[in-house]
């Protein structure tokens, strides 16, 4: 059977599982789109390549497969720049297809040439151009598998047009089988004495690829073993938050005695996550402690300090090959754990934060009560996310998407990605008023694909995060952090959605009862005091300068 190009790579996709793809269209790539038409891959027309690569990333991050995104040349590739980067220091599974000049126009400054790799070759795993239309299925492949195996990550293919719609007989590849490893006797012998012999030993978990049964068996080892888990920052759902063994993140606005518990350890175990940046203190905390690493990163990219061991394997591999909790507990008690148990449940006990307009400690409250447990909340950057990661509880896998790396605009996008793959679940976004507006418009693909999420936006009218470092640096002196907003609420009713402007703590449980009873995308428009800071930060609570 011949195919075009463009038409092989969307039988590849569909090979690989693919559900859907966003995508921005352009002229470059108009041979898959043509393929799409007749494909049962669900094609999610998006307002803007960064909220086209947002919404893959949320796929890869919530779903079975990469997340696909397809854009056009030049000034395409540029917007979906952001999602690439955050797919990237998050090792989130994505494949960004671009569309390309012709061959025949390459080297001569041609209507938006860029070069592929220049832009890309930095931030993936790679970069490949698709310049014979008899590899075209290969390609896909390659791309699929790279993305999924090792670290994963963002992996770009180019897709010049001229190639596109050449004529191939080359065959639907196969789907590789990923890596099938297991952790050796000796290695898993290795650990079981050292966990054995610890006083206080520290199982630190993140990253993607866990699944429910994973995160179950993790639950009963660690809880059998009296071995606390920590989490790393944005990836704490791998651990039911209801499991006795479960005792915070690390990051920003984690409680204070995180810390001191990874300062405290005498072994550290990491599954799926590395000793980075954020989670330990700007490369401070804990780098001397013996630590085991399980990660399939042969590299191990970013991870800093001690390494005593490291088995090259995700989560599931790893997990599965355990023994029972009680033959690596010696003759530790559970005290250690319980202690971190009991400071986590105090952390996370909601309570008022004072000041004017709505109170979020109390508004976070009502929000955790009224969400069904398998909720999937997406979060953006900023100080008004904080509020949700302290109050906000996960019960499995797969139900945050949040920028690891800090991009701003993800929330929005990754919230109409979640509510379009799984419709039924409450998809919560938690966003400022800053972050908001970086990606908004993305609302409006959920009323053309059937997605209800409901955005909460925290207006204080200022860039909070900035603002709190600006305080600290450079106090009395505020520049270039405030904004002035409008009416949401009412933004969202003009696309046909349910909106509410909420002024006042005692206002906001009946607004969200009514907004999730909607069966509409919605925003509640919170109106809080810029003085009050997220828990956790140093200036919560502090004045904000006039």
């Amino acid at each position: 059977m011949s195919l075009s190009a463009g038409h092989l790579i969307v039988k590849t996709l569909e090979a690989h599982g693919v559900a859907r793809v966003y995508a921005v269209p352009g002229e470059s790539y108009l041979d898959v789109l043509d393929g799409l038409h007749d494909s049962p891959i669900h094609t999610v027309v998006t307002r803007h390549e960064g909220g086209a690569g947002f919404m893959a990333l949320a796929e890869g991050r919530l779903g079975e497969t990469p997340g696909i995104a397809m854009v056009t040349r030049g000034p395409g590739a540029a917007n979906a720049m952001i999602a690439i980067h955050t797919a990237w220091q998050d090792s989130t599974a994505m494949v960004l297809f671009v569309g390309l000049i012709p061959l025949a126009d390459r080297g001569r400054d041609s209507f938006q040439e860029f070069s592929l790799e220049g832009w890309f070759s930095t931030t993936s795993k790679a970069v490949f151009v698709l310049d014979d239309e008899h590899q075209a299925g290969d390609v896909v492949a390659r791309a699929m598998r790279l993305a999924s195996t090792g670290r994963p990550g963002p992996v770009v293919v180019g897709l010049p047009e001229d190639v596109l719609v050449r004529i191939t007989s080359s065959p639907v590849p196969p789907v590789l089988p990923l890596p099938d490893a297991a952790p050796s006797t000796a290695s898993l012998d290795s650990l079981s004495g050292m966990l054995r012999d610890a006083t206080r030993p520290a199982i630190i978990v993140g990253g993607d690829g866990w699944d429910s049964a994973t995160s179950a068996t993790l639950a009963e080892f660690a809880a059998a073993a009296h071995v606390p888990v920590l989490a790393d920052w944005r990836a704490y759902d791998a651990v039911d938050h209801d499991s006795p063994a479960y005792a915070g993140w690390l990051g920003y606005g984690r409680a204070e005695r995180t810390v001191k518990a990874l300062n405290d350890a005498d072994l550290l175990v990491f599954i799926g996550c590395t000793r980075g940046d954020v989670l330990s203190e700007g490369y401070k905390a804990a780098l001397d402690t013996p630590t085991i690493v399980v990660s399939p990163d042969a590299e191990l990219t970013g991870h800093a300090g001690r390494i005593d061991a490291h088995l090259g394997l995700g989560p599931a591999q790893f997990v599965s090959a355990l023994p029972a909790g009680d033959e690596v507990r010696g003759t530790r008690s559970a005290q250690w754990m319980d202690t971190l148990r009991q400071e986590q449940l105090d952390f996370t006990a909601p309570g008022p934060d004072g000041g004017t307009g709505v109170d979020l400690g109390l508004a976070f409250e009502s929000l955790e009560a009224a969400l069904d447990a398998d909720r999937i909340i997406t979060y953006g950057a900023g100080n008004a996310t904080l509020w949700g990661h302290r109050y906000l509880s996960h019960h499995g896998p797969k139900s945050l998407a949040g920028p690891r790396n800090g991009a701003m605009g993800l929330s929005v996008p990754a919230a109409v990605a979640a509510s379009i793959m799984h419709p039924g679940r409450h998809v919560v976004a938690i966003c400022g008023d800053g972050d908001f507006f970086m990606n908004a418009q993305e609302l409006a693909v959920s009323f053309a694909h059937g997605g209800t999420p409901l955005v909460i936006v925290v207006d204080n009218g200022i860039y909070g995060t900035i603002v709190d470092h600006q305080r600290r640096h450079y106090p009395q002196r505020p520049s270039g952090t405030s904004m002035s907003n409008p009416d949401f609420a009412k933004w969202i009713e003009s696309f046909g959605g349910h909106g509410e402007f909420v002024a006042s703590t005692e206002d906001f449980a009946p607004a969200l009862e009514r907004a999730l009873a909607s069966g509409l995308p919605a925003v509640l428009h919170l109106k809080t005091d810029p003085s009050t800071m997220g828990p956790g930060t140093v200036a919560h609570r502090a004045e904000v300068s006039a």
